[in-house]
Formats: structure tokens, C-alpha cells, sequence
């Protein structure tokens, strides 16, 4: 197969398609996607390769964003993914933004405010690490505000992205899948090591108790959010290599689509010798 057509395969496999059903049971969170532990850790290496010429193109072209938005239940690998990613690329051309509880200025406005805010300028890429999604997740959860406002919210966002995509940014989503028993194992070895127990807050267990509520709250996020111009996809977590591997393609799929290309050069450049 070549790495086009493996390419569209992958797609095709993760993409919550705009309009259809979605069983997010349907989708494993330890699949392999057909790759090996091994193999996948070489291929992403390439893979990056490939993002960093593509990144260096966008920056230079100065035109347009693209932002990679990752949302997931506790310790599916948010950071990591990012960490793996984005490790070797120009960090000049690269932003990361958390999204934490509201604070100050932030709740004097509306909910969207501080995140269009942190929106990629043109020429970079903006991963956001949550999002405007938790909005309509911990938010309906919690019941922080009632079903009357957060189901209103589902339009706004998909308002505020088709915004930026007419404006000239890459709207990518990727839902990271991890089980229930993987969260459970994780959460242990954070805190069985006392250099990774910092991580760790009795309140992750309250959240975890929520499960079914926040897979529900998922699944219609999922749903009625992805679109044609900003799509999501679920990728499968339970196994860093492959979470790492498929963001990574899904990242460089859209990378290509948008055919970033260097500036013209400037006239009288042939020949030159710097003394």
C-alpha cells in the first residue's frame, strides 16, 4: 500500500464522519491500527520529519495556521503526545496552550474569549491541550451550569471554528480513546513513583467515578461537532506508540492537504558571494 493510500486508510478508520451515528464503543482504545511497537516508533520519526518540512514552510509562508486540538479522559497521554510530537520541530513556529479553570478576567467574559485568544497566528501551528470542549464536558458533568446553556454551546463552537477555518486556520480535533482499566493503571503507576506522583489528585478519582457520564458527554460532543472543515477523529490510546504515531499522521494528512510553499525569493540572489 502506498503511504497515500495508508494514509486516506487511517483516516478514513478515525474520522467521526459529519452526520453519522458514532459508537464509541466500536472504537478500541488498545487497536494496533495494524503497525508494531517497533515499526511504529520508526515511522514516526519519518512522520516528523516530514511535519517539521511542512511546519517551516507554513512559518515561512506566513499566511495561514493550523490548530491541533486534543481532548481526553485523565491520563490518556495528553502531554505526552505533545512532548512526542513536537520534540525536534522548530520551536519558533509552535505553540502550546492548557485551558485550566476560569480565573480573573476570564469570567468576566464570555467562555469562547480566552480561547480565541490563544488561536495560532498565521504561520503557526497551535496545539490547544484541552479546550473550549470542556465547556460542554466537565461543565455538563458537573452540572457547573444547566443542560440549558451547555446545549446551546454546541453551535457556538461550531460557529467559532467554521470562523476560523474561513479565516485562514486548520481546524484539527483528535479525541484521545483510553479505557477505563488503562486510566486505572496509569493513575497507579503515578502513584506507586514519587517523581510522577506530583501528577496525581484525589479529585482524578472523583472524575473517574463520572466515566459513563463523560463518555456520554463525549460522544454528543463528537457528534455534533464534527464537521466537514473541522473534523474529529478518535484515536486509540491505550498504547503510546500508536496514539503517538496516529496524531502524528493526522497532523501531517493536514499539513499536506493545506500545501504550505516558501515565499518567492528575492530578485538578484544568483551568483552572490558574501565577502
Amino acid at each position: 500500500m502506498s503511504p497515500s493510500a495508508a494514509a486516506t486508510k487511517l483516516i478514513d478508520q478515525l474520522l467521526v464522519r459529519p452526520g453519522k451515528p458514532l459508537s464509541l464503543s466500536g472504537h478500541d482504545p488498545a487497536a494496533t491500527l495494524g503497525w508494531d511497537k517497533e515499526q511504529a516508533k520508526t515511522e514516526l520519526v519519518e512522520v516528523k520529519a516530514r511535519i517539521d518540512e511542512l511546519q517551516q514552510r507554513l512559518y515561512a509562508e506566513e499566511k495561514r495556521s493550523l490548530l491541533l486540538v486534543l481532548q481526553a479522559m485523565d491520563a490518556a497521554g495528553k502531554d505526552g503526545t505533545i512532548r512526542n510530537i513536537l520534540a525536534g520541530l522548530n520551536p519558533a513556529g509552535i505553540e502550546v496552550s492548557s485551558f485550566r479553570v476560569p480565573a480573573g478576567k476570564e469570567v468576566l467574559h464570555d467562555y469562547l474569549w480566552r480561547v480565541h485568544a490563544e488561536v495560532p497566528a498565521r504561520g503557526m501551528i497551535g496545539i490547544f491541550n484541552r479546550s473550549h470542549y470542556e465547556d460542554v464536558l466537565v461543565v455538563r458533568v458537573k452540572q457547573f451550569v444547566p443542560k440549558s446553556v451547555w446545549s446551546r454551546r454546541y453551535d457556538h463552537i461550531c460557529a467559532f471554528e467554521q470562523l476560523l477555518v474561513d479565516e485562514g486556520t486548520t481546524v484539527v480535533k483528535c479525541f484521545l480513546n483510553v479505557s477505563k482499566d488503562r486510566q486505572r493503571q496509569r493513575f497507579q503507576e503515578r502513584i506507586d513513583n514519587p517523581h510522577k506522583r506530583w501528577k496525581f489528585r484525589l479529585g482524578d478519582l472523583d472524575d473517574r467515578k463520572l466515566w459513563p457520564q463523560y463518555q456520554r458527554a463525549y460522544h454528543d460532543a463528537l457528534v455534533r461537532t464534527s464537521t466537514d472543515d473541522a473534523p474529529w477523529y478518535v484515536v486509540p490510546a491505550d498504547r503510546n506508540w500508536v496514539r503517538n504515531l496516529a496524531v502524528a499522521k493526522i497532523l501531517l494528512h493536514h499539513l499536506e492537504q493545506m500545501k504550505p510553499r516558501l515565499p518567492p525569493e528575492e530578485e538578484g540572489l544568483d551568483g552572490l558571494v558574501i565577502e
